[in-house]
């Protein structure tokens, strides 16, 4: 089953989720601002991405500003401030078997469902 991490506010989540929609596939929406994801989870994700956490942070996020931006963090705090501060994640992640990509652009979406 295809996983859409989604927020309903963003503007590209709601593109993902159109994505998938458009391309007829079953998928399962988590919106992970209402039901956050534990550690774990979100390593496993980091880990599907195959990136580093710093890489799945939303800089711009006005939380990651004013209490993160300039520092030095682990990945283990990197981590502990997207379960901490949900809307640091960047968004939408959409998992399909043991693959995953952030949809910015939507086409890796596209790229992701034709593998």
């Amino acid at each position: 089953m295809i996983k859409i991490y989604h927020n309903p506010r963003c503007t590209k989540s709601r593109q993902g989720v159109a994505v998938l929609e458009n391309a007829k596939v079953p998928f399962e929406t988590i919106k992970y601002l209402e039901t956050p994801l534990n550690e774990n989870e979100l390593k496993d994700i980091i880990k599907l991405l195959n990136i580093t956490p710093i890489e799945l942070v939303r800089k711009t996020e006005k939380i990651w500003k004013e209490n993160y931006k300039g520092k030095e963090f682990s990945d283990a705090a990197i981590v502990k401030a997207m379960i901490d501060n949900p809307k640091l994640i960047e968004r939408p992640i959409v998992v399909k078997e043991n693959k995953a990509v952030i949809g910015r652009p939507t086409e890796l979406i596209v790229d992701l469902l034709e593998k």
